[in-house]
């Protein structure tokens, strides 16, 4: 303890706080600093005492060092900093757990302004918090080109901005650092790391004198320039050594091949260049290197690089030495300042720059406002809206602000630039929010995603980026859009793709780790199929493009530079990827429909039922967008809680939605889905159309109360989508969408065209199955069972019924289905499930006509949206072996009564239905008992059966209101309608109506004009008049077969063209016609008040208090085809095109009629007189025009029958002396429903 006492003796009286910091101190560095701290065999050749003895003066010449220089640092002038304690590399590692700062030159002031200058910069972050701790050790190179602190107990990554090499391999005391632990997600396998944020202090004892002098500085003074350097290595002379001197102008990336790590940087002098190859024990130089800077490389070789074309390059040595702050003039000073260094006089910062060593990086609103002319992109000639353009480089200098994928390298700069790392290899530090950064030599792109923001930074393999400040906040932000270990950077080596692409695809990967993993503080980690999904999503939809192969020695070494940065593709029209929840919420809200000129129960007429379509292909629906939408989640079968209980869902983690889904049969038509693989596979639906049905009960006033809640007695709205499964993309499947799509490649006769769209929607070996979330349990595979193959032949409608249990064991209502199937063969057990694959031979029995009644209810209902008529199907029930559960039981007769009915079997809520497809089935089941047929709309208006099943397209949708004293059912949402006509017509034009009661049934989606509907079971009935409509029974069914032209809602085909005579005789309502005109019996021109319909002039007549009008017009006409008269009625538009008026006249025929409010013109042709004034110029001009030349003239109409067609009455004739009697036909009553402009 002598050494202790001579220690403390340096320092004079001190008191017993500074005594006890004095004592610590002097431990700390006799167990970790001292030269006896490594160990017995560092002093095995020494003999002891002396060992002790210099041990001893040594600890102490490094105590008393130690101490003057934490004086000299310490903001405490007159005492010591005893509130710091020594700390040491092993006790950082283990005790800190947060992220700290140290400062010892700090006031306590000074740290509130600068974590307050923090966190004002980066709002919602967290300056470091500070700690008391100092930290001495030696600086040392570790793996890759890392720099150490290392003492007694172990060693610590440290970063640092622009290091000297003199720091090297030198004790140091730390006064400015922080300490970063490990990342959340504890993936960093080294803990955590220094950041050294000032300049470390040179410790002088005595026995490490000289220590840091070594070869190699006796190149100095023959240092040649960069063009000598060129010259040399043109030059190339085996054995040569050589040291250059020049100004860094660009610093590469540090690179790991093949096992060998190594990186470049390229000495400048006025145009010529010369590549440095550093590998080995020199990597540690990547931290010393930097743009700007001047140094000196001393016993460099020139070396052929092969991987560069042959080329010659500078290639550092073992006994290579790197000076920085190095100029030609100065040679001498450098000299004396190195010598100074190591005789150890040391200094803040030792190495010295001149003043054009460094030049501050150019300012960023210099680059980043780019020549209008140069940005102008060039067209691409092959895709329409798509743009090619050329990137620039640039450097810039900024902040990091945002943290948007630590894994895919994405980053914000300064709140508004973007920047992509992805290109060059990861860095052992990840940015931080805060970091102030320079990069040179970077990408510059703009609007290359159009997802992140406009300008983006990317780097390459030829960028430089070096952190000049480190942050001031601690953590990182929670990064859930990709994985820590690059998944996504890792894909982008091995398959090159381009910026833009790639881009997309992480924006991508974070949109599903939104919508497919579920949110909450204890969700796992994010998993990474989320990213291989995004990959393979972002292939199936973008077209192959990509430069190839990359050379990393080319872009690195290349001039001019090239590297696949150079171009980019900017696509206004790139896809873009919705959860289910945002896709809810995007038409939540609907706008009524306005028009000033409507009454007041036209306003509640239109809209007590309205529909809005959202589809994905812009430019198409109600919504116009620019860019596509995409859906991504999982098809199952509706759920208990679902709101449709006759769709499929498609569910993700935010929600679930109903699904009308189509898809194309084997002769290239349209059928609803059957195929039951599609349950559980998580899917992406490229085309839909999202539907959002809205029902209102209203008693508005006029047009202007729209926004006025309280006149709506009730309200609800149905959303749900409509899509066919061809347009879907198979993510990741289900066990048995594996097996059909098997068997499917392998299906005989398939062209070429149907293999090769297979093998795109093959799945990706590489995606893991844990993202699926299958709506059936996946344990049942290895459970015994029974099965039995059925046909489906008919199956009935889904309705409330009085199952007689309800779910708390009290009488109530359950929905429930009814299904009529033939028997293929015989109940067979199995040891396990066998789903959907192929059908065996056991399970085909003898052509029989056996049939089954399958009935369903409750939970069992769920099977609805998959079993469709002529569809065969695997009825499995697991866990058993019992086949008698599987046998239909028969209704008993009386005796000498013959039964026709067919057995009955109750399915149970377990049991499990799997579609066999053609190819799983066997040839003589394939061709047992073809499909009933299937009528049109005009062989339904032709035919005299009683129960039809017909197929057509819904042309038109009117809600029929509930009657007085009868309200909706509570089950289907209690909406104002209770039923629904529906107009369906046929290739011909031919119409008929079919009315749906909705009362005891839930809500059936889809049933949109444009649709093409089957309606199975429908009573055929003869109205009143004679025509001829369909309504429902209880055992009838409604399926959506086809939704038009790709979902859009296309307009009707045209309505059959018929004679006036013919239409007479017929049961068509709806024609068009072609007659002339023969002359207008009434004419009515009026202004309206919207609430009460009253006339309207200044003021309503009735007095109600309203200030909105309309303006109505009506006509009534004579229309002649040769064949017979009719009567057709007009109102609105079609009446101005009659009368052949211009906008402008109209207009102001509506202006005059304003004054008196309204007119009846009545003209004398049909011998009925006109009241009013006959002077009057408004009536003598309406007269005029209604017999004048411009009346009668051809016209060709689109006309509906009206309700009240009057029957033949009897005419009197005399001829002569005789009287003749004779029936004759009234003109039919029509109303116009569409008027073809007038032809001369």
């Amino acid at each position: 303890m002598g050494s202790l006492q001579v220690f403390l003796d340096r320092f004079g009286p001190s008191s017993q706080a500074e005594s006890g910091w004095l004592q610590n101190l002097f431990t700390f560095v006799h167990q970790h600093l001292s030269p006896c701290a490594g160990g017995p065999a560092h002093c095995a050749a020494v003999d002891q005492s002396a060992a002790g003895a210099s041990c001893d003066q040594g600890v102490c010449e490094l105590s008393v060092c130690v101490v003057e220089k934490i004086q000299e640092q310490s903001c405490l002038s007159s005492s010591r900093p005893v509130s710091y304690r020594p700390l040491s590399v092993s006790e950082l590692l283990s005790q800190q757990h947060l992220a700290c700062v140290s400062n010892l030159s700090w006031s306590t002031n000074q740290h509130r302004a600068w974590a307050g200058e923090a966190e004002l910069s980066l709002p919602g972050q967290r300056a470091l918090p500070r700690v008391s701790l100092l930290l001495i050790g030696w600086l040392r190179e570790g793996r890759g080109g890392e720099w150490r602190l290392a003492d007694g107990s172990g060693s610590v990554r440290c970063e640092l901005t622009c290091p000297s090499p003199l720091w090297m391999n030198r004790l140091v005391f730390l006064p400015h650092w922080n300490y970063i632990p490990h990342d959340a997600s504890g993936r960093d396998q080294e803990r955590g790391h220094l950041e050294l944020i000032g300049s470390p202090e040179l410790l002088r004892p005595r026995a490490e004198q000289g220590l840091a002098a070594g070869p190699g500085g006796a190149g100095l003074d023959g240092a040649l320039s960069v063009r000598e350097a060129a010259g040399v290595l043109r030059n190339r002379v085996r054995g040569q050594r050589v040291s250059v001197v020049g100004q860094v102008g660009s610093v590469r990336p540090l690179l790991e091949v093949a096992g060998s790590s190594f990186f470049f940087f390229c000495l400048v002098e006025d145009e010529q260049t010369v590549p440095v190859l550093v590998k080995d024990s020199n990597l540690w130089w990547s931290q010393c290197v930097c743009v700007g800077l001047r140094v000196c490389v001393t016993a460099l070789r020139v070396c052929v690089l092969r991987g560069w074309r042959g080329n010659n390059v500078l290639c550092v040595t073992d006994r290579s030495q790197i000076h920085t702050g190095y100029t030609q003039h100065h040679t001498h000073t450098l000299k004396q300042t190195l010598e100074h260094t190591l005789s150890g006089t040391t200094h803040s910062q030792p190495h010295t720059h001149s003043e054009e060593s460094e030049p501050p990086p150019p300012s960023p609103d210099d680059h980043l406002q780019m020549d209008q002319e140069e940005a102008e992109p060039e067209e691409d000639p092959v895709q329409s809206g798509v743009r090619i353009k050329r990137s620039r480089v640039i450097s810039y200098q900024g902040t990091v602000t945002e943290v948007v994928s630590e894994g895919a390298g994405l980053y914000v700069l300064d709140r508004k630039v973007g920047l992509c790392l992805a290109y060059q290899p990861p860095g052992r530090r990840k940015l931080r929010p805060g970091d102030q950064v320079e990069l040179h030599h970077v990408h510059f792109l703009y609007r290359p995603c159009p997802d992140l923001p406009p300008s983006m930074l990317c780097c390459c393999l030829g960028s430089s980026l070096r952190v000049t400040a480190f942050s001031r906040v601690g953590g990182a932000s929670c990064d859930r859009s990709c994985p820590g270990d690059g998944v996504l950077p890792r894909l982008l080596l091995q398959n090159n793709r381009g910026v833009d692409q790639y881009l997309w695809t992480c924006h991508l990967a974070s949109q599903l780790a939104h919508s497919l993993v579920p949110a909450g503080p204890h969700h796992p980690p994010l998993p990474q199929c989320v990213c291989l999904l995004s990959w393979k999503l972002s292939e199936t939809l973008w077209t192959p493009r990509g430069p190839g192969p990359r050379d990393i020695y080319s872009e690195m070494l290349d001039q001019p530079h090239s590297c696949p940065l150079d171009q980019y593709q900017v696509d206004p029209c790139v896809p873009q990827l919705l959860s289910v929840s945002e896709l809810l919420q995007s038409l939540s809200s609907l706008l009524p429909p306005g028009g000033s000129g409507l009454s007041r129960s036209q306003v509640n007429s239109a809209l007590s039922w309205s529909c809005r379509t959202l589809t994905s292909d812009p430019g198409t629906g109600d919504g116009l967008r620019p860019r596509p939408l995409l859906l991504v989640g999982v098809l199952q079968l509706p759920s208990e809680r679902s709101e449709f209980r006759q769709t499929l869902q498609l569910r993700d983690a935010t929600a679930a939605v109903g699904c009308v889904a189509t898809e194309t049969r084997e002769d290239g038509g349209q059928r609803a889905a059957f195929n039951t693989a599609w349950i559980g596979s998580l899917v992406c639906v490229r085309r839909f159309a999202m539907v959002t049905e809205r029902f209102l009960q209203s008693e508005f006033p006029s047009c202007q109360h729209l926004d006025q809640d309280r006149f709506i007695s009730h309200r609800s709205g149905r959303v749900y989508l409509q899509f066919s499964l061809d347009h879907l993309v198979i993510l990741c499947p289900s066990v048995t969408m594996v097996t059909h799509l098997r068997m499917k490649g392998a299906e005989p006769g398939s062209d070429e065209e149907e293999s090769s769209a297979m093998k795109k929607r093959r799945p990706d070996e590489a995606v893991s199955s844990s993202v699926t979330m299958t709506t059936l349990p996946e344990g049942g595979a290895s459970l015994p069972c029974v099965t039995m193959v059925i046909k489906v032949e008919s199956k009935g409608g889904v309705a409330w019924r009085n199952t007689g249990m309800g779910r708390d064991g009290e009488a109530g209502l359950e929905l429930g289905f009814s299904a009529t199937a033939l028997l293929i063969g015989p109940v067979v057990s199995w040891g396990r499930d066998p789903r959907n694959e192929p059908m065996m031979e056991r399970e085909a029995g003898p052509e029989r006509e056996e049939k089954v009644l399958l009935v369903f209810s409750g939970v069992a209902a769920r099977w609805f949206p998959v079993l469709q008529p002529s569809s065969v199907y695997r009825l499995t029930a697991l866990n058993t072996q019992d086949p008698s559960v599987l046998i239909g039981s028969s209704v008993p007769g009386q005796r000498g009564a013959e039964l026709h009915s067919d057995s009955s079997l109750q399915v149970r809520s377990d049991w499990r239905f799997h579609t066999l497809t053609r190819p799983l089935l066997l040839l003589h089941t394939w061709t047992q008992t073809p499909p009933p047929p299937v009528l049109t709309v005009s062989q339904v208006l032709d035919c005299r059966s009683e129960v039809v099943s017909f197929q057509g397209r819904i042309s038109e949708r009117v809600g029929l209101m509930a009657r007085k004293g009868r309200a909706g059912h509570a089950h289907t949402g209690r909406h104002a309608h209770s039923g629904v006509r529906l107009t369906m017509c046929d290739q011909s034009g031919r119409s008929l109506c079919v009315y749906l009661d909705l009362s005891h049934a839930p809500y059936t989606p889809g049933l949109l004009p444009g649709n093409e509907v089957l309606l199975s079971r429908f009573l055929r009935k003869i109205s009143r008049s004679g025509g001829v409509y369909c309504s429902l029974s209880p055992v009838s069914c409604v399926t959506v077969t086809s939704l038009g032209d790709s979902c859009r809602l296309a307009p009707p085909p045209p309505a059959p063209s018929m004679h006036l005579a013919q239409w007479a005789s017929s049961r068509c309502v709806q024609a068009q016609v072609r007659g002339h005109l023969v002359c207008v019996l009434h004419l009515q021109l009026q202004w309206s008040c919207c609430r009460c319909g009253s006339v309207y002039t200044q003021v309503c007549s009735s007095r109600c208090g309203s200030s909105s009008s309309g303006f109505r017009s009506t006509a009534k006409l004579v229309m002649d085809d040769g064949t017979a008269e009719a009567h057709v009625w007009l109102s609105g538009q079609p009446v101005q095109t009659v009368l052949g008026l211009a906008d402008s006249q109209w207009e102001g025929l509506q202006s005059a009629v304003r004054v008196r409010g309204h007119i009846q013109v009545r003209p004398r042709g049909r011998s009925q007189g006109t009241p009013g004034d006959p002077e009057d110029v408004l009536l003598r001009f309406l007269l005029s025009l209604c017999s004048s030349d411009v009346i009668s003239r051809q016209l060709s109409l689109t006309c509906r029958k009206r309700t009240n067609q009057s029957s033949a009455e009897l005419r009197r004739f005399s001829r002569g002396d005789r009287d003749f009697l004779t029936r004759l036909a009234p003109p039919l009553q029509l109303t116009c429903t569409h008027l073809d402009p007038p032809t001369c």
